[in-house]
C-alpha cells in the first residue's frame, strides 16, 4: 500500500503543480489501533510555486480527494500549516509527530517539529481533545452497544489532555504512548488492552462484558477536565516572524 500511496503523491505533485513537502499517516493506523480493513489516512503539507503566493487573489489552500480504495488522502498549503501552527491546531501537530511517515522532502517538517513546543497553547490544546471526547462520548457510548473503535474515540483525546497537564508538550500520537502517562490504574489499563486486542482483530463489539469501570474512569476525567481548563492561562510568545523567515527560507530552497 505504501507504494500506491507514493504513487498518489506524485501524481497529485505533477497535477496541481506543488511539491510535497511532508506526507504522513493520520487516524487509527497512526494511533496504532487499526485492524485489517482499517482505511489509510494520509495527510501531506505541500508547497507552490512562488509566483501562486504573489496574487491578489484569494486562492484555495487545501487538496482533497475523495475515498478510494480504503485511501483517504488531503494536504494543506504550507503557508496555511503555518498560521495554523500559530493557532496551536492539533491536527497539524499531530501529522507532524505521525510514527508513520510515507515522505519527507527538505528539512521543514523536523523543523516545525523542533519549535512545535513553543506554539502549543494548553489551554486551546485540552479544549479542543477536551470537547472532542465529549462530543464522542455522548454520541457513540451512551444508550446501545458501543462499537470497540468508538471506546478509542473517547479514550484516545482525554489521554492527550492527560499528557497536556502532565507533560506540558505536545501529546504522542501512538496509543501505547499515551498509555505509559501515570495516572491510569491497571484495572483500566487491562480493559483498554483488551478493547485494542479485539479492536486489532477485527471485532466490532465488545458483547458480553461490562466496561462500567472504564466508564467511571472517562466520567471522572471528562468532568475533572472541564474544570481543569478553566483556570488555564495562555501564556505563548507567538513568534509570527520566525515562521515568515522559515516561510521564506523553504520557497526559496524548494524552488
Amino acid at each position: 500500500m505504501k507504494e500506491k500511496i507514493i504513487t498518489e503523491l506524485n501524481r497529485i505533485e505533477r497535477e496541481n503543480h506543488v511539491k510535497i513537502l511532508y506526507a504522513a499517516e493520520s487516524g487509527s493506523r497512526a494511533w496504532g489501533i487499526s485492524s485489517k480493513g482499517s482505511d489509510y489516512d494520509v495527510r501531506f503539507i505541500y508547497i507552490h510555486k512562488p509566483d501562486w503566493y504573489l496574487s491578489i487573489e484569494q486562492k484555495r489552500d487545501v487538496l482533497e480527494y475523495p475515498i478510494n480504495n480504503l485511501l483517504d488522502i488531503s494536504g494543506w498549503d504550507l503557508r496555511k500549516a503555518l498560521q495554523l501552527l500559530m493557532k496551536s491546531n492539533p491536527a497539524l501537530l499531530e501529522w507532524l509527530l505521525s510514527p508513520i511517515v510515507y515522505s519527507e522532502q527538505h528539512d521543514i517538517a523536523e523543523q516545525l517539529r523542533n519549535i512545535s513546543n513553543e506554539y502549543i497553547s494548553l489551554k486551546a490544546s485540552i479544549y479542543h481533545y477536551l470537547n472532542m471526547a465529549s462530543r464522542n462520548y455522548r454520541h457513540y457510548l451512551q444508550g446501545e452497544p458501543a462499537k470497540i473503535k468508538k471506546y478509542f474515540y473517547v479514550l484516545r483525546p482525554l489521554l492527550a489532555c492527560m499528557w497536556l497537564e502532565k507533560q506540558k508538550t505536545v501529546p504522542p500520537v501512538a496509543l501505547d504512548e499515551l498509555l505509559k502517562l501515570e495516572g491510569v490504574s491497571s484495572e483500566i489499563l487491562n480493559e483498554i488492552q483488551y478493547l485494542l486486542t479485539r479492536k486489532k482483530a477485527g471485532e466490532d463489539f465488545g458483547l458480553g462484558i461490562s466496561f462500567q469501570k472504564l466508564h467511571q474512569f472517562i466520567e471522572e476525567k471528562l468532568h475533572y477536565y472541564q474544570e481543569y481548563v478553566k483556570d488555564l492561562r495562555d501564556i505563548r510568545e507567538l513568534k509570527a516572524e520566525a515562521l515568515n523567515v522559515l516561510f521564506r527560507n523553504t520557497l526559496r530552497k524548494v524552488w
